[in-house]
């Protein structure tokens, strides 16, 4: 399947109500460096699990577990990460309508067609 151009790619206006970047059935997604783990404090040992020498964000029904799923007013879901201020490098680095976004969004969207 082609991979659709810009103008085909819905963007979401704001990361909340999306949350795609968050969620993988792959227990090595979202990467734990050392200083990751420092920042997360307390709580790493929680967060995150390593799986051989490397640590990684641990996942829980498919997201990751600082993920919270949340309903505003009119129904709509909202995601938020728990720990925004501890998050790891790789989740700062991301950013909403970037080109990896973007492929996140598609590879994603391919799991829930027909």
């Amino acid at each position: 399947m082609e991979k659709p151009d810009d103008a085909e790619m819905a963007i979401p206006a704001d990361c909340v109500a999306c949350g795609v970047c968050c969620f993988s059935g792959l227990a090595a997604y979202a990467r734990v460096t050392g200083d990751d783990w420092t920042r997360l404090g307390p709580e790493a040992d929680r967060l995150a699990h390593f799986i051989d020498h490397r640590a990684f964000m641990r996942m829980v029904d498919c997201h990751c577990i600082a993920l919270d799923e949340r309903k505003d007013d009119s129904g709509s879901r909202q995601y938020f990460c728990t720990i925004y201020e501890k998050r790891p490098q790789i989740c700062r680095d991301f950013e909403r309508g970037s080109p990896r976004c973007r492929g996140e969004l598609w590879a994603k969207s391919l799991a829930f067609r027909d």
